[in-house]
């Protein structure tokens, strides 16, 4: 399976299966399209004597600049790439995908919801303003310290681990945050673990000691923020109805600036009320805050800020802007540094940045066995209530249809398990003919079963959002590998 787009002037050849990117002249993005249309299962045939002389007929007429030898160079060029297994390869995984359901449950990370209460009242929370449709609630130590003994005992050989700090609001329940990573580091040299720790926050109580203790301990930080003051405001408010922006801009700025080169994101949702959302993320950037994720908003489409399949056209014009406003900037970084500057001290405005839906390693990248089952939820990856109760992933804490076990019992329900082990790009019928199904690994398992009814489904809108990301990913990739060759 392949796919062929133009993007920015470049014209981009992708192979599913392979993961080859290519990027071709015109009368060979031509030639391939012509082959995969009219030959896709068998495209050495499209190369043949006869059928390629009716090809190089009509590209003539089109590149009259072309000569026969041109041509012949295009046909050789296809044919060697088909053979080196890069373009046109065959879906040699599916049997993996198999394999994947028979694997013993190995859990290597937990989302610890150790606050289920907030400060903030944000309207498209899907947590119910943190409360997750229940009571509100904060984890207890000896919660947080079963929970690390359990992820030791069911993490077979899984040696790096990892910790989610979530809500709510985990600062609510600082204390026990700070308490449960002493735990488990007291736990990994026994046990031959590495803990790795991330925390989500609104920043409300983010201050310079926070600060301090999250830049010494956690491997990422995410904070939560929209992007300009009014969109923010509208649906990111207190309890009295009171933004949020004002008072933690600042203390973002401030902390990024001592976080130095350590991982944090900050972390964007954009709805029906700020489709143009590109101008959100360039308000971020331009605040300094080079390290940017935005996703669409997800929830009861009957609200009035939800998205639908009418607003694409707009959402995919503003990836392209994002995508011409970070080739600007990296091409500008370039040229700083060929004349002997800093990254560090270009302008905010010219610095570039980081969109974490556009980060793409084509280098090595995810396992294939993660390229087919995604982040793993429901088999590596789970979420602990502040009561222990377990939960295939944080987007399903809530729904007692859901819960697996407890941390004190461990998995009870091996049935969900199972469903969940059954998860992946081969499992759902609408991503077998998809370019870009070992992207996305058959989308998020949570956001499907809300609008569809079943883990199982699809979400065609944010499918479509993703194979638009994708195309923006593998245009700056193309982008960065031409600028270093150059």
């Amino acid at each position: 399976m392949i796919h062929t787009f133009i993007s920015h002037g470049y014209h981009i050849v992708v192979d599913t299966y392979s993961g080859g990117v290519h990027l071709v002249d015109p009368p060979s993005f031509q030639a391939v399209e012509w082959i995969n249309r009219e030959f896709p299962d068998n495209p050495i045939q499209g190369l043949a004597d006869e059928n390629w002389a009716s090809l190089a007929r009509d590209l003539a007429l089109e590149f009259p600049n072309l000569t026969a030898g041109d041509l012949e160079g295009i046909r050789e060029e296809i044919r060697s790439l088909v053979d080196e297994g890069s373009l046109f390869s065959r879906d040699t995984y599916a049997d993996l995908s198999l394999d994947l359901t028979q694997r013993k449950t190995q859990v290597k990370a937990l989302c610890l919801n150790v606050a289920h209460t907030c400060n903030l009242d944000c309207d498209y929370c899907f947590a119910s303003q943190g409360k997750y449709h229940g009571e509100r609630a904060i984890m207890s130590l000896k919660v947080a310290k079963q929970a690390i003994d359990f992820l030791i005992e069911n993490s077979g050989s899984h040696r790096n681990l990892d910790i989610d700090f979530f809500g709510g609001e985990p600062m609510l329940n600082w204390d026990v945050v700070k308490e449960t990573v002493a735990y488990a580091d007291s736990q990994a040299e026994k046990y031959n673990k590495n803990f790795r720790y991330t925390f989500t926050t609104n920043g409300l109580l983010l201050d310079k000691e926070v600060g301090d203790f999250l830049n010494q301990h956690m491997h990422n930080v995410v904070l939560s923020l929209d992007g300009r003051k009014e969109v923010h405001d509208r649906l990111r408010h207190r309890i009295d109805g009171r933004g949020s922006y004002d008072t933690i801009v600042p203390k973002f700025q401030n902390f990024v600036r001592s976080r130095g080169d350590k991982e944090y994101y900050i972390r964007g949702t954009y709805t029906g009320k700020n489709p143009d959302f590109y101008q959100d993320i360039l308000h971020m950037a331009n605040l300094g805050l080079h390290r940017l994720s935005m996703e669409p908003v997800i929830g009861d489409p009957e609200e009035d800020y939800m998205l639908s399949e009418k607003d694409l056209p707009i959402l995919e014009a503003q990836y392209d802007l994002l995508t011409d406003e970070m080739l600007r900037r990296d091409r500008l970084a370039d040229e700083v540094i060929r004349k002997g500057g800093s990254v560090e001290d270009m302008d905010d405005r010219d610095r570039p940045f980081v969109f974490y839906h556009f980060m793409m390693n084509l280098d090595g990248g995810p396992c294939i066995y993660k390229r087919i089952s995604g982040c793993g939820s429901g088999t590596e990856y789970m979420a602990v209530t502040p009561w222990g109760d377990l939960y295939p992933c944080h987007q399903f804490v809530g729904d007692e249809n859901f819960t697996v076990g407890n941390v004190f019992e461990g998995i009870q329900k091996d049935a969900i398990i199972k469903d969940f082990k059954t998860c992946n790009t081969y499992s759902r019928p609408e991503c077998q003919d998809c370019w870009a199904r070992l992207y996305c690994s058959g989308g998020c398992a949570a956001n499907a079963y809300h609008a569809s009814g079943t883990i199982q489904g699809t979400v065609p809108f944010s499918c479509e959002l993703f194979r638009k990301r994708m195309e923006c990913a593998l245009t700056l990739k193309v982008d960065q590998m031409v600028r270093q060759n150059q």
